[in-house]
């Protein structure tokens, strides 16, 4: 949610990222001026994509794994 608790995580993700990952979108929310515009945060590695995006007041993150 907003305030960075976790609602619900399966796989990788767990409670403990719940708080960093609000946070991102929320910055990333501050990079446009247009209300409407709903940024998506792409953190990359060797491992596989983290995507974050922000709807609403909840915030939504995807752990993709490189097969």
């Amino acid at each position: 949610d907003s305030q960075g608790l976790n609602l619900g995580c399966r796989g990788t993700l767990s409670d403990e990222h719940a708080g960093i990952i609000s946070v991102l979108a929320q910055q990333a929310a501050k990079l446009t001026s247009d209300p409407t515009d709903t940024p998506v945060v792409c953190l990359e590695s060797d491992n596989g994509n983290i995507m974050i995006q922000k709807h609403d007041s909840i915030t939504v993150a995807v752990h993709k794994l490189l097969s």
